[in-house]
């Protein structure tokens, strides 16, 4: 079987044999020109050429998954626990703030009925107020329980409180009371 190449001598067409590529077949194909290719194991091509995956495959991925989340997920958990402080904290200093500037304006701190409410609404008993002192609405604490306003504090002119995970008094680790006084320390 003679050929012509590009530059327009002649050759003979030689098939490749290989394991991994396959052979070349010398047949035509369904066009006339183009050869095909076959392998020993011509489901694979199939396989590879449809594209997707088998169920089994899935399934594998789908272990490997659980097991990453099963390692990394109880650490994640325990990042949290502080975060969660630490944003109780943060919440209680933009309230202290907010108090100080609801005293310099109504010269007082709010009352207990009043609470931190007043710090967004007028209390009918301000006379000078000039808020809102908050941006946004009074949050619960991280743990999704109120935070506690007490005026007089038990350490000043007033106190907030967040009981921690368990909304309760007192508490050791996740559990311990996230105090305004604390905040004072820093």
């Amino acid at each position: 079987m003679e050929t012509t190449i590009a530059n327009g001598k002649t050759g003979r067409k030689l098939g490749v044999r290989s394991s991994k590529l396959g052979v070349e077949d010398r047949s035509q194909g369904k066009d006339g020109n183009v050869p095909k290719l076959r392998t020993s194991n011509s489901k694979l091509l199939t396989r590879f050429s449809e594209g997707g995956f088998t169920l089994i495959e899935l399934l594998i991925v789908l272990v490997i998954l659980s097991l990453l989340a099963a390692l990394v997920g109880p650490a994640l958990v325990e990042r949290l626990k502080p975060a969660k402080r630490t944003v109780a904290q943060s919440q209680i200093e933009e309230f202290m703030a907010a108090l100080d500037n609801f005293y310099v304006d109504s010269g007082r701190y709010p009352t207990n009925e009043e609470g931190l409410q007043a710090l967004r609404e007028k209390p009918p008993a301000a006379k000078s107020w000039k808020g809102p002192y908050l941006k946004k609405d009074v949050p619960d604490d991280p743990w999704g329980y109120p935070y506690v306003y007490r005026s007089p504090g038990r350490n000043g002119g007033y106190e907030i409180v967040s009981y921690g995970a368990d909304g309760k008094e007192g508490g050791e680790g996740e559990n311990a009371d996230v105090t305004s006084w604390e905040a004072n320390k820093k």
